[in-house]
């Protein structure tokens, strides 16, 4: 997908249009979206080799300013599919490894991140329309299933099944509902 579809796919799920109007309203007041947009700029840069070694930088340089500012780090090199949702930000921290599919939502003080050994040791691979709680962490190498609603404060370190509502320390499923009402304006 080329990097304005997915813009356009992350601009949908903060109002459910894109337009000219709501893009520069959010790319001005919405610290998610203006982090999202300019985390996939530099992915598309980076691409490039002539833009790698030119405009690239720009963009970089406010990436790296929006780390401090907005308390988030997600890298451009993060594989993020289409539709990604920032609810709140600050303290949000995704290794650059970890896999994001579609139409996910994150809040606050998540960390998606590394183990660096026992039989988790890896990078999480997160599947479609998947909601990650205030707080919450992935550790690991672990499977979170499509449609599946994690919960605040809830530490996940095995693999969840689709369909799946996770809760508590270590994470457990509690039902088989999903993210039905968490997830809006897929695209």
């Amino acid at each position: 997908m080329n990097s304005i579809k997915l813009i356009k796919s992350d601009l949908y799920r903060y109002e459910g249009k894109v337009d000219m109007k709501t893009f520069f309203k959010h790319l001005l007041l919405n610290p998610g979206f203006k982090y999202t947009f300019c985390m996939r700029l530099c992915k598309s840069l980076s691409i490039n080799k002539l833009f790698k070694y030119t405009l690239f930088i720009f963009p970089r340089l406010m990436l790296e300013r929006y780390i401090y500012r907005f308390g988030i780090s997600i890298s451009y090199r993060t594989a993020i599919g289409k539709g990604f949702y920032i609810g709140h930000f600050s303290g949000i921290i995704v290794t650059p490894e970890a896999i994001i599919g579609d139409n996910c939502n994150i809040s606050q003080g998540v960390t998606i991140g590394y183990s660096n050994r026992g039989k988790h040791k890896g990078y999480p691979v997160i599947g479609d329309k998947v909601y990650i709680g205030p707080g919450a962490k992935i550790i690991g190498n672990v499977k979170i299933g499509n449609n599946v609603a994690i919960g605040a404060n809830c530490v996940v370190v095995d693999d969840i099944s689709d369909n799946s509502v996770v809760v508590g320390i270590p994470g457990k499923v509690i039902s088989q509902k999903g993210t039905e009402g968490y997830i809006n304006h897929t695209y």
